[in-house]
């Protein structure tokens, strides 16, 4: 059974979607890739999840223990799988991601399983950078990307204007 809730957060409200008790979505509001609100399912409390999340906002929490469903192909399974080995505060790039999965060559392929990535935040997509250092795409945008790897590693934050 599909259920959702939604939560307030330093980066704007925040959609959780799951299946049967598995966390299968964390959306952000115009968030790229975002699926139709009808899909959602009833609202329901996620107790564990909100606690989590505020937490992890709060500076208390940088590893999520959640139950997770990732719901894409095998391909972005794994590479989904892989980003949250990523530790908080640190970065990777879309190629050292690739050599992770066994794929070195596929840089670019990682790159568009990360934006499709479902479970933001929880599943650190925000933690890929591009191999220069430079912020490349991101799913909530690149003003969020910049607030959450700010936030994580410790740096002021400019508070988002827009949720």
């Amino acid at each position: 059974m599909r259920t959702h809730t939604i939560v307030d957060s330093p980066v704007g409200p925040l959609t959780l979607v799951a299946d049967d008790g598995a966390l299968t979505g964390l959306y952000m509001v115009q968030q790229r890739y975002r699926p139709d609100e009808d899909l959602f399912g009833e609202r329901a409390e996620f107790a564990q999840a909100t606690e989590q999340l505020a937490e992890y906002f709060d500076g208390q929490r940088t590893e999520f223990d959640l139950p997770l469903a990732f719901v894409g192909t095998e391909f972005q399974r794994q590479v989904w799988t892989e980003l949250c080995k990523v530790p908080f505060g640190e970065t990777t790039t879309y190629t050292e991601l690739a050599a992770r999965v066994g794929r070195p060559n596929a840089a670019r392929a990682v790159g568009l399983a990360n934006g499709h990535n479902p479970i933001s935040i929880v599943v650190p997509c925000h933690r890929v950078i591009g191999t220069t250092g430079n912020l490349t795409g991101y799913g909530g945008g690149l003003p969020r990307k910049q607030f959450l790897l700010d936030f994580e590693a410790g740096r002021p934050v400019l508070p988002l204007l827009s949720g």
